[in-house]
């Protein structure tokens, strides 16, 4: 495919970018839902007159509804649209990213979405939609999952559909407590989130995300917490977001003489309540309930998911720990990641 693709860009480099321009139309209206034409045309830097003519031709193809409200994507757009992905990830130079990045850090998949989620809402929905496919991928009729929190992992539970198998005997987890965040990107709130668009079951660890000494050994021995920690442990899955170190120091108010270490020691990466460095080495571990670094390497399926520029440098830092197996992220990130593998080629996992 990637030869034909190259011979038609040669030969018709117009009808490649006709393509590129109607489905970036098509994709932002399904992840806009229902959207209007000025609205459209602003987001697509595109005028209303050529954007009109564009979505007429659309309309036309039975590929949208046009209604009072808005447009929005027909069922014979969406498997369109489907059907297109691996050709447009080609043209966009995704799947050469993709490839890349998997071989690296020897991942199973690597999912990049084109732009950048950190400066475009719909491209941060893209990501929730990937990542939501790319965890029901794994799944089967009997797991459990643990969840971490975040706005991007809130954004995944948005996305999740029913899937063809039954998840009735599945069961969705925090990965740690998270009492103190807002609610809406609490792990105990995305995971029963996700269970219900599933159809799956879901237990709750009412803890603080960070815990005293006294606190943790009190909590630790109750029969009810016990238990509900002994299943985040034995999850199969586990889907976490990828944060910048020192943006979590400062949302979970660490100590000024613990956001020094984490600085001085070369902090660049939190997940899962862990700190690494550019080597994805443990600098810092904070005292929680859920899930331990012990657990994740026994676990069949870690899926990765964060985006943004920004986000290249800790995104590195966690696949260079070496235990992922799966990565969504965003083309900003994805061109970050690489560049930075071209420069210094002894990154890569294994080097």
């Amino acid at each position: 495919m990637r030869m034909i693709l190259e011979m038609q860009k040669q030969l018709l480099p117009d009808l490649m970018e006709i393509l590129k321009k109607r489905y970036t139309i098509l994709h932002q209206i399904l992840l806009s839902d229902v959207i209007g034409r000025r609205t459209l045309a602003v987001s697509l830097n595109m005028t209303e007159r050529v954007l009109r003519a564009e979505t007429d031709l659309l309309k036309a193809q039975g590929l949208i509804e046009i209604e009072n409200v808005g447009m929005r994507v027909s069922e014979s757009g969406r498997k369109l649209l489907d059907e297109l992905e691996p050709v447009v990830k080609e043209i966009f130079g995704l799947a050469n990213l993709e490839e890349k990045i998997s071989t690296a850090y020897g991942l199973c998949k690597v999912v990049v979405v084109p732009g950048d989620s950190e400066t475009s809402p719909l491209t941060k929905k893209e990501l929730g939609r990937a990542g939501a496919k790319a965890l029901l991928s794994v799944m089967s009729g009997n797991d459990v999952v643990a969840v971490t929190g975040g706005t991007t992992l809130a954004e995944v539970a948005e996305h999740l559909t029913p899937p063809n198998v039954s998840l009735k005997q599945s069961w969705f987890v925090p990965a740690r407590g998270g009492l103190g965040e807002s609610l809406e990107i609490q792990a105990n709130t995305i995971a029963s989130g996700m269970a219900k668009r599933v159809g799956a079951g879901y237990r709750l660890l009412h803890v603080p995300d960070l815990l005293g000494k006294e606190a943790y050994e009190s909590l630790v021995h109750d029969p009810n917490i016990h238990d509900i920690v002994e299943m985040i442990r034995g999850a199969r899955i586990v889907i976490h977001g990828i944060g910048d170190a020192m943006e979590m120091a400062r949302r979970r108010k660490l100590e000024d003489s613990v956001v020094e270490e984490l600085q001085n020691q070369g902090a660049l990466a939190e997940s899962y309540g862990y700190y690494f460095d550019n080597n994805g080495v443990v600098v810092h571990k904070m005292l929680t309930l859920g899930l331990r670094l012990e657990d994740i390497m026994r676990t069949d399926h870690v899926v990765g998911i964060a985006g943004g520029k920004s986000k290249a440098k800790a995104i590195h830092a966690v696949l260079k720990f070496g235990q992922e197996d799966v990565l969504v992220t965003d083309e900003a990130a994805a061109e970050e990641i690489v560049r930075e593998l071209e420069q210094n080629p002894g990154q890569q996992v294994g080097s």
